[in-house]
């Protein structure tokens, strides 16, 4: 069971590092911190931004080098929204999934999930005949507030 204010998410990845040899200590304890408190993805530069809000000194080549690791034992998903905009998030075994849309003007990013596509997306891959083990979806375009303007 996860201590008060710690997601499962943050317990089994404090797990994985140790499992894996590496400590959780410093710059890859407070990612795993903040990341275990979203519901979305965030960038490597909202992290920094976030962290330094809390007062936490962590630079942002510690941070890149904590999610690589982390996206490395599988616990983070990278997600890429083209132009440099790659933001990470939890990966939650069995857990939620969603997809983003992404606005092209003021960067918001809504994340949706529709079972649906889900099912879709599955059929598509036994149409292929091709295994999913995963998949990504961004719909890229203007937000409601943008296209409003």
């Amino acid at each position: 069971m996860a201590a008060a204010g710690t997601t499962d998410w943050e317990s089994s990845a404090r797990t994985r590092l140790t499992e894996s040899g590496h400590r959780a200590g410093g710059a890859r304890e407070a990612v795993v911190e903040l990341l275990g408190r979203q519901s979305c993805c965030l960038s490597a530069q909202e992290i920094s931004d976030r962290l330094h809000e809390a007062g936490k000194d962590v630079g942002i080549a510690s941070i890149y080098r904590a999610l690589e690791l982390l996206q490395e034992l599988g616990l983070v998903q990278r997600v890429e929204f083209g132009e440099g905009g790659a933001r990470f998030e939890p990966v939650v075994p069995g857990g939620d999934h969603h997809h983003h849309a992404v606005c092209e003007k003021c960067g918001r990013v809504t994340p949706f999930e529709d079972e649906r596509l889900e099912r879709q997306l599955e059929r598509l891959a036994g149409r292929l005949r091709h295994s999913m083990r995963g998949h990504d979806l961004v719909i890229h375009g203007e937000c409601r507030r943008c296209a409003r303007s």
